[in-house]
């Protein structure tokens, strides 16, 4: 009966609710049925689903209520609850309302009486953070080393220091979560909040050898840093160093850095090190530990993940430099392994430090066998995007010969569109650009309509001048009507629209006007009629004229000035 009735609970709280009033008091009798055995509903599937989104409804002294509960007496149920699989995403759910009820005396005025009323309330929520704060400081090994009390060790983590990340969305079509690192969100944490946060890091770091080697441990050490990093440099600074102390005093062969960059768990950690570093440390660090192993860690399937962060992070010192030579000695061999990550942040680096760009370059055109001669150069566009060598991608053709166009453009892959767009932050683009208008027509439409290829067509169309990006558009002439009714080829005719020239603008539109019906009743194209303002291009023309001219000489002005 107890399940049945909370899933009916859930049904109406899908419905939603026409009034404040109404939502308010449904969570009241909801909550008050929860009150005595909320432990028993939030380690219920049914019943942890339906809770988690009462509490995102419920006020500060409701959540304070269940979180005292879930807790008991002394807080020593929080343990059991937090590394339960259904209880650790209630008690999650309760420590994000924080960030609501912080946030909320600065968007809603009250008066005097209600907002000491809504502090008591929120003290009392603030109260049970720092109670479930203690007990994880208490027994942190349990709590980190746990799969889902490690979750809930790291929501408490960003809610003591200030900052959230947003709450992971139901899949309603079953579909598979999105990769990637949260963006948190900061927010003004009570101020007793800091001192906890400072406990609980420095008990993560007296088991820093179980957050070495443990994979649930390190993601939690790697949320605290990420959280120090941002709220309290100080803390992250002696952090980071403690870590790095800590692996330099083991012994091992031919060095615990190295042993731990090539492990699948430490790895990930030693990642937000040398990511999260300041300048003295990464110097040690690779001073006294990856100096002349770079290229070897490079070629490791897990390693080389470290030496990517490492290149970014030594992208804005001098030891960029020294990084640079030594990684360029074992190009070929890292292109060979397929780890395309390392090149990529050597060249994005380069992008910083322009004395470095043409040899990076020349070995890139070397190692996909298009140096030499001087004719296979403008090739060098095909070969990059789809990362492979001259001969592999054309054949047994005559070098320079016409059968370099002749072949249709394939094999656009992700890595070798990032490379491109670094390439294309370069101060000197002539090479990609010859080798770009090298191409047919046929093939720039391909570009511009693939999944990575289009984000290359857009970097080099944007970061031309007028002039250059004139030339492409000529051989782009008959294709905008299918570049604008494609999903990734109306997002670059957009790009393109927004750097292009009154004349450029022009010529667009001339060519996207006689398709009106096809561009109109198309998903993709009709944002592009309407952005284009083609409809006041049809009718109005010397109106369209003086806006389109008004917005070039703005845009030039700001150009000017953020120059």
């Amino acid at each position: 009966m107890s399940v049945g009735y909370f899933r009916r609970v859930s049904e109406r709280l899908e419905e939603g609710f026409a009034e404040e009033e109404e939502k308010a008091l449904f969570v009241e009798n909801v909550l008050t049925e929860v009150r005595g055995r909320a432990i028993l509903v939030a380690m219920d599937m049914t019943g942890s689903i339906t809770l988690q989104r009462l509490l995102a409804l419920a006020s500060p002294a409701q959540v304070g209520e269940v979180l005292a509960e879930l807790g008991g007496a002394s807080g020593a149920e929080f343990r059991t609850v937090s590394c339960d699989r259904c209880g650790g995403h209630v008690v999650e759910s309760a420590l994000r309302q924080v960030q609501r009820w912080a946030e909320r005396p600065l968007q809603e005025p009250t008066d005097a009486a209600e907002e000491e009323t809504e502090a008591g309330h929120c003290g009392m929520l603030e109260a049970q953070v720092l109670a479930l704060s203690r007990v994880v400081t208490e027994g942190v090994t349990e709590f980190i080393t746990h799969t889902h009390g490690s979750h809930v060790t790291r929501t408490l983590s960003h809610v003591l220091g200030g900052c959230h990340s947003p709450a992971p969305a139901r899949s309603q079509t079953g579909g598979k979560d999105q990769k990637g690192s949260p963006v948190l969100v900061d927010f003004e944490a009570p101020s007793s909040f800091g001192p906890a946060l400072k406990r609980l890091a420095l008990s993560l770091m007296g088991h820093v050898n179980t957050c070495v080697t443990n994979v649930q441990a390190s993601t939690v050490l790697q949320a605290m840093l990420t959280v120090c990093h941002r709220k309290r440099p100080k803390l992250c600074k002696r952090l980071t160093k403690g870590i790095v102390g800590y692996l330099s005093s083991l012994n091992a062969a031919p060095g615990p850095l190295l042993v731990f960059m090539k492990d699948q768990a430490s790895s990930r950690l030693i990642e937000t090190v040398l990511q999260l570093s300041h300048k003295a440390l990464l110097r040690d660090l690779y001073k006294n530990h990856l100096q002349g192993q770079l290229v070897n860690l490079a070629i490791h399937p897990i390693a080389n993940f470290p030496v990517q962060r490492l290149t970014a992070a030594s992208a804005n010192y001098k030891m960029f430099l020294k990084v640079f030579e030594e990684l360029m000695e074992g190009l070929e061999a890292i292109l060979a392994a397929g780890h395309m990550g390392v090149i990529i942040q050597l060249a994005d680096g380069c992008a910083q430090w322009e004395e470095k760009q043409g040899q990076l370059l020349q070995c890139l055109l070397e190692a996909f066998h298009c140096s030499s001669p001087s004719s296979l150069q403008p090739s060098c566009l095909p070969l990059f995007l789809s990362l492979l060598t001259h001969e592999v991608y054309y054949g047994e053709q005559p070098a320079g010969g016409d059968g370099d166009t002749q072949r249709p453009l394939s094999k656009i892959c992700y890595h070798g569109s990032r490379l491109v767009q670094s390439l294309a932050k370069f101060s000197d683009r002539s090479l990609l650009l010859n080798s770009l208008r090298q191409l047919p027509p046929s093939d720039l439409l391909i570009l511009g309509t693939d999944q990575s290829g289009s984000h290359v067509l857009q970097a080099l169309l944007t970061s031309s001048s007028d002039k250059g990006r004139g030339k492409i558009l000529r051989r782009l002439e008959g294709q905008y009507v299918q570049l604008a009714c494609s999903r990734y080829g109306s997002r670059v005719l957009e790009a393109v629209w927004n750097s292009a020239s009154v004349s450029q603008r022009q010529s667009i539109a001339q060519e996207l006007v006689p398709s009106e019906s096809v561009l109109r009743s198309d998903q993709f194209a009709r944002h592009v009629w309407a952005k284009f303002a083609l409809t006041h291009f049809t009718k109005r023309r010397g109106q369209w004229l003086e806006v389109q001219t008004g917005q070039s000489k703005k845009r030039k002005m700001f150009g000017d000035i953020l120059e």
